[in-house]
């Protein structure tokens, strides 16, 4: 009587197990949205003046209106009409809980237009206001 070792269900698998690599991946993209989230840029191609001063930057609520070379306002990095300026200009200021408008202008934008976006601001309900600038290296 001979015994036979040998099972032949029980293969060896050799495949990748993808389950952890991809909970990884994840848990590592969650931490890169919620972190760049935080960031205080508008993710707009704005040139902005330059500044030899150094102030504090205050991280937090503040409502963001960007004005670019061709003229076009964006609020909180989405594009407005001009009609539009005040009520969104208010829903965020709402929203954020803030009083704080933050102006990003690009160098070469019209500088009566920015007067005329800080009034439209003043009347959604803004208080206080910051221009935007890079410091010089």
């Amino acid at each position: 009587m001979a015994i036979n070792l040998k099972n032949d269900d029980e293969q060896i698998v050799a495949e990748i197990n993808m389950t952890p690599l991809i909970d990884i991946m994840l848990v590592l993209l969650i931490i890169f949205m919620v972190t760049s989230s935080v960031s205080l840029d508008s993710g707009l191609d704005i040139d902005l003046p330059k500044t030899s001063s150094k102030t504090q930057t205050k991280e937090g609520q503040a409502v963001i209106v960007s004005l670019d070379v061709a003229g076009v306002i964006s609020v909180q990095g989405k594009k407005v009409e001009g009609h539009e300026l005040q009520s969104a200009i208010t829903n965020y200021l709402q929203s954020e809980k803030t009083q704080t408008v933050i102006f990003e202008g690009d160098q070469k934008a019209n500088l009566g237009r920015v007067i005329e976006i800080m009034d439209i601001a003043k009347k959604a309900g803004a208080e206080k206001f910051a221009i935007a600038a890079e410091g010089r290296p």
